[in-house]
C-alpha cells in the first residue's frame, strides 16, 4: 500500500498544528511540524517583520520532501503542517514519494488574526499575515485536496476533515 503524506497548509494561525497533531493521532501517522524545517535565517528574518521569498523558501520545502519520502521510504504515513501558500510550493511537496494530499485549513481571516494576536513565543508575527494572504493561491482543482473554512471547533474541523480525507 502506497505510503500517503497529509499536508496541512495555509496562513499562519489558520489552526494547521492543532489539526494535524489530532490527524496524526487519530490516524496513527507521523507528524512533523513545518515550521521546525526552517533554517534559522528565516525565521530571523520572519521575526523582524520581512516576509520570506520564493529563495528562502526553495530549500525548506526540499527538506520537508525529504523527509516525507524518507518516512515513506521507511513504510510510514505522515502528517506535516506546512503553509504551501502556492502551487509551486506545493509542486515540490507532491514530488515526494507516496501519495501527498492538501487540507487546506482557511477559517475567516479575522478569526485567524484574533489566533495570531494570542500566540506566545513565535516568531511569525501578525504583521505577515497579510503578505501571506496575498501570496496564497487557492488549490486548483487538478490538485489533490480541499479546504475547510470552518471556524469550528477544533473537534468539529477534525470530524469535518477525516469524513473528507475517507472520501477522497
Amino acid at each position: 500500500m502506497e505510503q500517503r503524506h497529509i499536508v496541512v497548509m495555509g496562513v499562519s494561525g489558520g489552526g494547521k498544528t492543532t489539526l494535524a497533531t489530532a490527524l496524526a493521532d487519530r490516524l496513527g501517522y507521523v507528524f512533523a511540524e513545518g515550521d521546525d524545517f526552517h533554517s534559522e535565517a528565516n525565521r530571523d528574518k520572519m521575526r523582524a517583520g520581512t516576509p520570506l521569498n520564493d529563495d528562502d523558501r526553495a530549500p525548506w520545502l526540499v527538506t520537508i520532501r525529504d523527509w516525507m519520502t524518507e518516512q515513506a521510504r521507511a513504510g510510514t504515513s505522515t502528517v506535516v503542517t506546512c503553509s504551501a501558500l502556492r502551487r509551486a510550493y506545493r509542486d515540490v511537496l507532491r514530488e515526494a514519494v507516496g501519495q501527498t494530499v492538501f487540507v487546506h485549513v482557511a477559517p475567516p481571516v479575522e478569526e485567524t488574526a484574533t489566533r495570531i494576536g494570542q500566540r506566545r513565543d513565535h516568531y511569525m508575527p501578525a504583521s505577515l499575515l497579510e503578505s501571506q494572504i496575498q501570496t496564497l493561491e487557492e488549490l486548483g482543482e487538478d490538485e489533490p485536496g480541499f479546504a475547510v473554512r470552518s471556524a469550528g471547533s477544533p473537534d468539529e474541523v477534525l470530524t469535518e476533515v477525516l469524513s473528507r480525507l475517507e472520501s477522497s
